[in-house]
């Protein structure tokens, strides 16, 4: 073989290879050691089913699938929010999803900006469990290796935080909250939550296109990401002033040009 057709067959699989990532990066709908862990590494199937799990703001949303998900996989858990009521239906969804018992699910009622209310919380979790995992952000932590903090960063996901959020009135809700067809399925995140969690990832970006890619440029470039910024924000305060989701509404130009 030449010279001149190793350096063409080598230039090749470069293109090939550069291809292969753009498409796996366009497609992506996590960070890619993330993505590598989903293919590649632990599952929480493996590493989540003996543990206790409390989950806060679990009577929706994110936290409410979490619950779902880790009751399947046989994790004891302990449901807190503000809304009781939502939590014994979480917890009753859970029981019947799931081989759990009424012992091995504690509903209780927190309301986390009430400071004053954490320690005994604590220490009914850990009378009923004896011990517990608990995920914080805290310096104090760096003196305990055997706490594994994993910071997960979600895009925008399908669930009612949209309804719950204020317009330029408190008292306002949003009154459109539009197609949320754009955004990652809940169940979808939090799968990628738990498997961030079963591989020990410190830091985990969960989103679909184009907020992905947005994550990249405040990374690495964090002066376009401002001026990136400086340009959305003013229309997205606009649209949350007016009760308009502020995300779907980027996504309206490009549905009527497909149309």
């Amino acid at each position: 073989m030449s010279w001149d057709l190793f350096l063409s067959l080598l230039l090749v699989c470069v293109l090939l290879y550069l291809g292969v990532q753009l498409v796996r990066f366009v497609r992506a709908d996590g960070d890619l050691t993330l993505l590598w862990a989903e293919w590649q590494g632990r599952r929480p199937e493996w590493e989540l089913s003996d543990m206790v799990v409390w989950v806060t703001g679990a009577s929706s949303g994110i936290g409410e699938e979490l619950a779902y998900q880790l009751s399947k996989l046989g994790t004891s858990l302990v449901l807190s929010s503000r809304r009781a009521n939502e939590l014994e239906r979480v917890k009753n969804k859970c029981l019947e999803i799931s081989n759990l018992k009424e012992k091995d699910i504690l509903v209780l009622p927190l309301d986390l900006t009430d400071r004053s209310s954490h320690q005994a919380a604590t220490k009914t979790v850990l009378q009923q469990f004896g011990h517990g995992f608990f995920n914080c952000l805290r310096a104090e932590l760096t003196d305990y290796p055997e706490i594994t903090i994993s910071n997960i960063c979600p895009g925008p996901v399908q669930s009612n935080i949209v309804q719950n959020a204020f317009t330029e009135e408190v008292s306002k809700r949003l009154e459109n909250v539009g197609n949320q067809e754009h955004k990652m399925a809940t169940s979808r995140c939090v799968r990628l939550m738990l498997i961030s969690i079963a591989n020990d990832l410190k830091e985990a970006w969960i989103s679909e296109q184009p907020f992905l890619t947005f994550f990249y440029i405040w990374q690495y470039a964090p002066t376009w990401a401002w001026w990136l910024t400086n340009k959305l924000a003013k229309r997205r305060i606009e649209n949350f002033k007016s009760g308009v989701d502020a995300d779907s509404s980027y996504f309206k130009p490009l549905k009527k040009k497909t149309n």
